[in-house]
């Protein structure tokens, strides 16, 4: 599994439907693990962004179907991002760094 990193921005008509059913959100999660990924966290925040959701997905298609359709909706739209762990990241940086190094003896 991957990890996403989902930045959501509410339209005129999300706002209007959470407003009114604030269940809705644990609706569009429930939508989200059908379509074959896992909503890991989610955090409403302030800023130019409504929502921050950490979705873990099996590749990339998959992430790509969610977000087509979540923004088919109309009622949010969003950026998705992948996400490396920081460890798995320095990593993959020292296991290229000491192939650089073998390369050039």
């Amino acid at each position: 599994m991957a990890t996403y990193i989902m930045l959501s921005t509410l339209s005129e008509s999300g706002r209007k439907v959470l407003r009114e059913r604030p269940g809705w959100i644990r609706k569009v999660n429930a939508d989200v693990r059908r379509m074959g990924a896992r909503v890991v966290a989610q955090y409403a925040v302030l800023g130019p962004y409504d929502f921050v959701t950490v979705i873990e997905a099996p590749d990339n298609a998959t992430i790509s179907r969610v977000s087509v359709e979540l923004g088919a909706r109309g009622g949010v739209a969003g950026m998705t991002m992948a996400a490396i762990p920081l460890d798995e990241f320095i990593g993959q940086l020292e296991r290229g760094a000491r192939r650089g190094q073998r390369k050039k003896r």
